[in-house]
């Protein structure tokens, strides 16, 4: 599986994004899906994931209740929407794909996108 993120840019507080993690394969829809973040000078962090069906979906706390991820099997695309954005989530996004089920820590993903930049300014 590869994977291809997008949607990063800069955005004022407050505002609002859209990260998209398109990938290839065809088996894509039998993975576990998820988004970290690494913002400078500081180490990755979970973000969000969802299961290989969309029914199941886990938040970091810092996000829960702004970003929602979601995913679209028939494009073999998941995304991100990130609203009520603050400066501390600056970073660049990363999605990634796990075959084990409900996997949240970096090590149980198996396939990792390049990563995409949030800048959220003050």
């Amino acid at each position: 599986v590869q994977l291809q993120a997008s949607g990063g840019g800069l955005v004022q507080a407050g505002g609002s994004l859209r990260l998209s993690c398109a990938a290839s394969g065809r088996t894509f829809s039998s993975y576990t899906t998820g988004w970290f973040r690494q913002a400078p000078g500081k180490e990755r962090e979970f973000v969000a994931r969802i299961s290989w069906g969309g029914g199941s979906t886990y938040y970091a706390d810092p996000v829960k209740g702004r970003f929602t991820i979601s995913r679209d099997n028939a494009k073999s695309t998941v995304y991100l929407q990130m609203n009520s954005l603050k400066p501390e989530d600056t970073a660049v996004y990363y999605c990634a794909a796990a075959w084990k089920a409900l996997a949240r820590t970096g090590d149980e993903y198996d396939y990792w996108g390049q990563g995409t930049l949030v800048t959220v300014s003050s």
